[in-house]
C-alpha cells in the first residue's frame, strides 16, 4: 500500500519529464486488447476518463469495441470558492464537457451516470459495486478501467476498490489508471512490475487531446475572479498529452462477505429465524436415502446445517471460503465428528469420490466462471449414484451475477445431472439432482 504525501492540485508535484525519462519504460508489457468485445470506463468525475483513459476509449472506438464510460459523479466541487458558478451549474457545465469529450473519443460511446455527490464515492462503495455487477454481468469478454486504488484522492480510490470488487464477480478484466499519482509519487515508488503501457495511434492521440480540451471547466479559469482559476495546470497535464497511456495491473479484492460476518455473530439468521429452521427441514426432506457415505456441504457457513447432515453422512466435509465462517462452523460442530475446512472452491477441491453434495446458498456468490468450475468439479467427483442438493433465494442478490434459476442451469444442462425432485416457493427452491433411479422405490 502506497502512502501518499499531503499535496495539492497547484503544487510543483513530479515533473511528465522525470517520469518519461525513466528507462524502465522501455520494457513495460503492452496492454492487449485481444479478445475484448466491450470497454467499461469508471470515472469518479468528469475529465478523470479523458486524462487517464481517453487513449483507451479512442483505440477501443477504432477497433469496433463496445464503450460504456460509468460516471459516477458531476464533480460539482472542483471550485469550492467560485464566485461565479454554484454547485448546481457547475454539475450542469462538467456533465455536458463530459458528453462532448466522449464525443471526441468515442462517439457511439453510452454514457451512464450514478449521479453521486462530489466527494462521497466511499460512502456509496457498496452500492457503486452492485451498480457496475449489474452493468457489466458475465464480464469474460469485457474489459474494465477505473481510477487506481492508490491514486491519492479518496473519491478516485473508492471508484478503483469498487471496479476491482465488480471485476472480481463478473470475471471482468481490470485495468486501473493513474491521474494524480503522476503528480505526487515518484518513479521510484512506482508498481513497475504491475505496469502495462498502451501505445497510442496519432489519431487516438489527437482524440484524446481534443477530449482533454473539452473539459475548459478544469484546464481555463472560470472568470478572471480569485475563486475561478484553472484547476489543471499545464505542468500537470502534460502527463496526459504523451504517446502512451499507462495503467496498472493488480490483485482484485472483495472482503464484502467477510466484512458482513465480522459486524454480525449470525448476519443471516441462521439460528433464531424460522425461515432459516424450516430451510433446512426442506432440504433434508428432499434426500433420497437415509444414509450416505461421503458428504461435502460447499458453504457451510456457521454450520447449522451442517449438524444435521452429519446425522445423515458416515463422513461429511463442511467448507467454506470465510475463515470467520469457519471458524464458527469448527466451534458448533466440535463434537460431531464433522471435518470443517478453509476452502476456495472451484480452485481447491477435496480428493475422491462424493456421495452427497450440497449447495446451499452460496453459488449466489460466485462469478460465472466459478459457477462453471464448480459444476465441472461437482460432476467429475460425484460417485455414480451420488446426488446434489442445491438450495436457493430466488430473489436476485445485489451485486452479484447468478440468481437461483442460472444455478440451476448450469448444473443441469445436458451432461448427466438432471432434477428429480424440487421445492420451490415464494423465496427459495430446493432440487435434487442425479440420476432418474436414485429416488427411493415406494415398496421398499
Amino acid at each position: 500500500m502506497l502512502t501518499r504525501p499531503a499535496f495539492t492540485h497547484d503544487g510543483t508535484g513530479t515533473s511528465a519529464e522525470v517520469w518519461s525519462s525513466d528507462p524502465r519504460w522501455a520494457d513495460r508489457a503492452p496492454l492487449s486488447l485481444d479478445g475484448v468485445r466491450r470497454l467499461v470506463v469508471v470515472a469518479a468525475h468528469p475529465d478523470d476518463e479523458s486524462l487517464g483513459a481517453g487513449g483507451l476509449l479512442a483505440t477501443a472506438h477504432e477497433r469496433g469495441i463496445d464503450v460504456e464510460l460509468v460516471l459516477l459523479t458531476a464533480g460539482e466541487l472542483s471550485h469550492p470558492m467560485s464566485p461565479t458558478h454554484s454547485r448546481e451549474r457547475l454539475a450542469l457545465r462538467r456533465v455536458g464537457e463530459a458528453k462532448r469529450a466522449l464525443a471526441a473519443v468515442a462517439p457511439t460511446a453510452a454514457l451512464t451516470r450514478l449521479a453521486l455527490g462530489d466527494g462521497s464515492v466511499a460512502e456509496s462503495e457498496h452500492a457503486v459495486a452492485a451498480k457496475l455487477v449489474d452493468l457489466i454481468g458475465d464480464g469474460a469478454d469485457t474489459l474494465v478501467a477505473a481510477p487506481w486504488r492508490h491514486d491519492g484522492h479518496p473519491d478516485h480510490e473508492a471508484a478503483g476498490r469498487a471496479a476491482s470488487v465488480a471485476a472480481r464477480r463478473t470475471d471482468a478484466t481490470l485495468v486501473e489508471y493513474p491521474v494524480w499519482w503522476w503528480h505526487w509519487a515518484t518513479p521510484s515508488e512506482a508498481p513497475w512490475d504491475g505496469i502495462r503501457r498502451l501505445d497510442l495511434t496519432d489519431a487516438a492521440r489527437s482524440r484524446k487531446d481534443r477530449a482533454i480540451a473539452a473539459h475548459t471547466s478544469q484546464v481555463l479559469p472560470l472568470s478572471e475572479h480569485v475563486g475561478d482559476e484553472a484547476l489543471l495546470q499545464p505542468a500537470f497535464l502534460a502527463h496526459f498529452h504523451g504517446p502512451v497511456e499507462v495503467y496498472v495491473v493488480e490483485d482484485g479484492e472483495d472482503a464484502a462477505l467477510d466484512d458482513l460476518r465480522r459486524a454480525a455473530t449470525d448476519p443471516w439468521g441462521i439460528d433464531d429465524r424460522w425461515y432459516e429452521q424450516r430451510k433446512r427441514d426442506l432440504t433434508l426432506s428432499v434426500l433420497p436415502r437415509r444414509t450416505f457415505g461421503r458428504g461435502l456441504e460447499i458453504g457451510c457457513s456457521t454450520g447449522a446445517l451442517s449438524a444435521r447432515l452429519a446425522e445423515r453422512c458416515d463422513d461429511l466435509l463442511a467448507v467454506d471460503s470465510s475463515p470467520v465462517a469457519v471458524a464458527a462452523a469448527r466451534l458448533r460442530l466440535a463434537d460431531t465428528g464433522v471435518r470443517v475446512e478453509l476452502m476456495h472452491p472451484p480452485s481447491e477441491w477435496p480428493d475422491g469420490e462424493l456421495d452427497l453434495v450440497v449447495v446451499s446458498e452460496m453459488a449466489h456468490f460466485l462469478s460465472p466462471r466459478e459457477l462453471r468450475g464448480l459444476v465441472e468439479r461437482v460432476r467429475a467427483s460425484l460417485a455414480p449414484y451420488g446426488v446434489v442438493v442445491l438450495c436457493h433465494w430466488r430473489h436476485r442478490i445485489d451485486g452479484w451475477v447468478p440468481n437461483a434459476g442460472q444455478v440451476l442451469r448450469a448444473f443441469t444442462d445436458g451432461r448427466g445431472l438432471s432434477g428429480q425432485a424440487t421445492y420451490r416457493d415464494r423465496d427459495v427452491e430446493i432440487v435434487l439432482l442425479g440420476a432418474s433411479d436414485v429416488l427411493p422405490v415406494p415398496t421398499a
